[in-house]
């Protein structure tokens, strides 16, 4: 079985507050050290009230620091909203803070909406058509420094944090293979791509000083609960949340429902997202492991990284055991 990491976007629930979604992520993350999982990664989102990550270093401090041996990063930092001057900095505290522990995942798109990311750019000719060299200027900060250069990230230059392309399209997986780094898909809500994606990125990969040979992680929805009534009604969280952000009506997590598909009904939109959640593993502990599977089956990943936006914290905890107590028994049976 492949190895599982988290990916945490630090939900805001209804009737709840930031500083509990806080406790909640630093909480789940000590869970998931606990169960070995093998990185905890928390998303860069803005203007967006269910979202609790959206000065994503900080976060990354605040559970890296509360943690022992868990990697910890980012999954990721949208480049185009910052100068890679300011990220190799920030990073490069976080990796002098927290040796060999630190990830940076880079993606491309603003995480936001258009307004939100006008006023998130740092000139006003910012743009994601700059992306590969924003990340190549990025990877060089963490160079050694040279005698008598003139300009140095301090902390960041010769700390070598592990970079990683984050994608869901075509673009990041030729990007990733052109530069040889890790590839991180977000099929967990845009999975039309991902297998045409992944065999780019093999095809095309050219060896670095980072990475020798190709590693895939693929994001993955993973809900499981001790019956698949129970985790089907968790899941309902998710895929309000994505109603409303589909529908124009972004807002904090949602408690589950029992009328999801009169919902989904009323707003003439299909249970899946039309697609966006078509390879979500949810149900009990024995669906959990044949979705996980199977999942492995079909994509062949050498990582996935599990989410999972569930409304109760003691239920997203136990979901996550779910899925680790899956992995254990397919490594087992391997």
């Amino acid at each position: 079985m492949v190895p599982l990491s988290v990916l945490d976007l630090s939900p805001v629930i209804e009737g709840g507050d930031v500083r509990q979604a806080l406790d909640n992520s630093l909480d789940l993350a000590r869970n998931a050290e606990r169960l070995g999982y093998r990185r905890f990664w928390l998303a860069e989102h803005h203007n967006m009230p269910g979202v609790a990550s959206a000065a994503t270093s900080l976060v990354i401090g605040h559970v890296a620091a509360g943690t022992r041996s868990i990697r910890v990063g980012a999954g990721g930092i949208m480049l185009p909203n910052h100068a890679p001057l300011v990220i190799a900095e920030q990073f490069g505290t976080l990796e002098a803070l927290f040796p060999g522990r630190i990830d940076l995942g880079l993606g491309r798109a603003p995480g936001s909406d258009q307004l939100t990311a006008r006023a998130l750019r740092r000139t006003l000719v910012g743009d994601v058509d700059r992306f590969p060299q924003d990340v190549v200027e990025l990877m060089n900060y963490f160079q050694p420094a040279r005698p008598g250069q003139p300009l140095q990230a301090v902390p960041g230059a010769g700390l070598a944090v592990p970079v990683w392309i984050l994608g869901s399209s075509l673009f990041g997986a030729q990007l990733a293979a052109a530069l040889g780094l890790p590839f991180a898909f977000a099929s967990h809500f845009a999975p039309g791509q991902m297998e045409e994606a992944c065999a780019i990125y093999r095809a095309r990969f050219e060896p670095s000083a980072q990475l020798d040979k190709p590693h895939v992680m693929l994001g993955l929805n993973v809900v499981g609960a001790e019956t698949e009534a129970e985790a089907r009604r968790l899941f309902t969280s998710l895929q309000q949340a994505f109603l409303n952000l589909r529908t124009g009506r972004p807002g904090r997590l949602p408690p589950p429902v029992d009328d999801i598909e009169a919902r989904f009904a009323a707003s003439g939109l299909s249970p899946d997202m039309q697609g966006a959640l078509a390879t979500a593993v949810v149900g009990d502990r024995r669906q959990v492991r044949a979705g996980l599977e199977a999942f492995v089956a079909r994509a062949k990943p050498d990582e996935i990284m599990v989410t999972a936006q569930i409304y109760d914290h003691a239920a997203r905890v136990r979901s996550f055991e779910i899925a680790a107590a899956a992995r254990d028994e397919l490594a087992k049976a391997a």
